[in-house]
């Protein structure tokens, strides 16, 4: 099949496209370095000639409230029209376990209103809901320092590394569309505040984290499981945290 994965060359379109192109199907890494803008619609119409499936990874490039609401609508809106008039047969989007529950976060409001533009679109779909990436965790201990600790709630999540979502998308990508919601997450479950202490203390970082109930995770107040998967079959991964860290350069 020809596949077309917009932002196919960021940290899981990148992963993604080989693990496709592996697998002898023809794989087209698109993004602005290679002449595909969602947000313009420059190269879209050209690049999706032939595709069978595409594959949306891209993110915004700002967290900013308008920004990522703007990001994700005209981009939704260029990217799902230009697939309506190229005849694509499946539209799998990447998105974010507990996106609807986080509504107080403007990057969650921006994902919910990705989500509905391709739900209302009229092309087979399929939403990968996925939970926080193990490549995330320094950000989201950077978002919760407060003179010199970390504040960061005791919800509970299952972080996931980014290998295991790149072959998650791509079996996704190769798989009838779900005309839904599928959830993806990793194999440990644990509490936000511990998997960040536990990173500080592997990278010898001093900085102490508080448990800290009305701590704010990107601007949302989150109950214990507003970041776990809320169906009952979510597929996981395979790699916990002593597996993903060791495996990072300079970690071995």
């Amino acid at each position: 099949m020809k596949i077309v994965v917009i932002g196919g060359t960021g940290l899981i379109g990148g992963k993604t496209v080989k693990i496709l192109r592996d697998a002898g199907h023809e794989a087209v890494a698109a993004a602005p370095s290679t002449g595909v803008d969602t947000l313009t619609g420059a190269g879209l119409a050209q690049v999706l000639v032939g595709a069978d499936v595409v594959l949306d990874l891209a993110n915004s490039p700002s967290f900013e409230d308008a920004a990522v609401l703007a990001f994700f609508q005209t981009s939704g809106r260029n990217l799902l029209a230009a697939e309506a008039a190229a005849g694509v047969r499946h539209h799998v989007a990447l998105s974010v376990v507990g996106t609807e529950g986080l509504q107080e976060s403007g990057y969650f409001r921006g994902k919910l209103a990705q989500e509905r533009l391709i739900k209302a679109a009229g092309i087979p779909y399929t939403i990968v809901q996925s939970t926080q990436f193990f490549e995330f965790v320094p950000g989201i201990a950077n978002a919760g320092a407060v003179d010199g600790a970390i504040h960061l709630p005791p919800a509970y999540l299952q972080p996931i590394a980014s290998d295991d979502v790149a072959a998650l998308m791509a079996e996704t990508a190769l798989a009838p569309p779900a005309n839904g919601t599928v959830e993806i997450a990793g194999p440990e479950r644990l509490r936000l505040n511990e998997l960040i202490a536990r990173y500080l203390d592997a990278t010898h970082d001093p900085r102490r984290v508080i448990s800290d109930a009305e701590a704010r995770y990107f601007g949302a107040r989150l109950d214990e499981r507003s970041l776990v998967p809320v169906g009952p079959a979510p597929r996981l991964g395979t790699i916990g945290f002593d597996a993903w860290f060791h495996a990072q350069p300079g970690r071995a």
